[in-house]
């Protein structure tokens, strides 16, 4: 018999990358989505004949026991979230909603269902924060510099707290920065590459960015959701880091786009304090040396491989007018 998985946020970047990983090892894909007036499906557009839509909502505790109770999924991956960090600043009791509480009912929900349910909890290399070391491990302490972060922080725990208390098959995955050309265009990296393909073809003049000294361990989304489903086919529950141990700038990132266009991006790119956060985190870059021996997992596509594809795929889209 098919195992049975059950995503929340499968319309995001990672749910349509885990949705189209999970149905290539030959699982049954759900997808919990909001009821919206206005369904944002593009990402998993081509996968819709393959995988059954069920409502749910990290904000409805009831609607979570019923879509456990009716897919009687073997897998969980709770990926819904408030995601946009600068986002948290503007909404901060809506984010601990979602990215806190959310949490909380995802892993009750399957506490009062089924208790064999194995779940996935999506953390963030955001809890690091202010660092403590570089780089970040599975025991850095954190702290989070948004409410982002600090939400996170408390989903990251109370996953950790019901595997120690109920028993539960519970896991984290600390993933650092994930791209991809499925990205929203409000993440730094869309926003660069889909800039660089407008500006090249002429339908915008310049690109307005923060701070270009930031740094991130970026990496690509299609090779980290590939990490969430080996944590779930382990042994036993643990919880694990999983980044390229590489930093690079902002500034890195936009040279290698409009280079790769055959531009000098020092000519279109402008600095807006705008683009600026109330308090920035430091050094952001993860060892994922255990997933490495205990998963298996390393990452298949480098950097720069990351940031052309990226561009290309932007080139063609604006290409296509879409």
């Amino acid at each position: 018999m098919a195992k049975r998985a059950l995503i929340t946020g499968i319309t995001g970047q990672d749910g349509s990358y885990l949705a189209e990983l999970l149905l290539s090892e030959g699982y049954e894909v759900f997808g919990a989505i909001r009821r919206l007036s206005a369904p944002n499906v593009w990402r998993i557009e081509h996968l819709l004949d393959r995988i059954t839509l069920v409502q749910a909502d990290l904000l409805d505790q009831l609607s979570l026991i019923k879509a456990m109770s009716e897919v009687t999924p073997h897998e969980v991956y709770n990926l819904a979230a408030m995601s946009f960090v600068p986002a948290s600043w503007a909404q901060p009791m809506l984010t601990g909603e979602f990215n806190s509480q959310g949490v909380t009912r995802v892993l009750e929900a399957i506490r009062q269902v089924d208790t064999s349910i194995r779940v996935y909890q999506a953390s963030s290399s955001e809890m690091y924060g202010k660092v403590r070391e570089v780089p970040q491990t599975e025991l850095t302490p954190f702290y989070p510099r948004s409410p982002y972060g600090v939400s996170k922080v408390f989903g990251h725990y109370i996953t950790v707290n019901y595997r120690e208390s109920y028993d539960l098959f519970a896991v984290s995955g600390i993933l650092f920065n994930h791209e991809s050309p499925r990205r929203g265009l409000e993440f730094v990296t869309r926003k660069v590459t889909d800039g660089v393909a407008r500006i090249k073809q002429g339908k915008q003049k310049d690109l307005k960015l923060g701070n270009l000294d930031a740094q991130r361990d970026w990496g690509f989304a299609g090779d980290y959701v590939r990490a969430m489903w080996l944590m779930l086919q382990q042994d036993r529950p643990d919880d694990y880091v999983i980044a390229t141990n590489e930093a690079h700038s902002v500034r890195e990132l936009v040279e290698i786009a409009f280079g790769h266009v055959g531009l000098d991006w020092q000519e279109f790119v402008k600095i807006d304090p705008a683009f600026l956060r109330p308090a920035e985190v430091d050094h952001l870059i993860g060892n994922p040396e255990k997933a490495h021996k205990e998963l298996g997992w390393k990452p298949s596509v480098d950097f720069k491989g990351l940031v052309t594809m990226m561009v290309d795929a932007d080139m063609e889209r604006v290409k296509q007018g879409k």
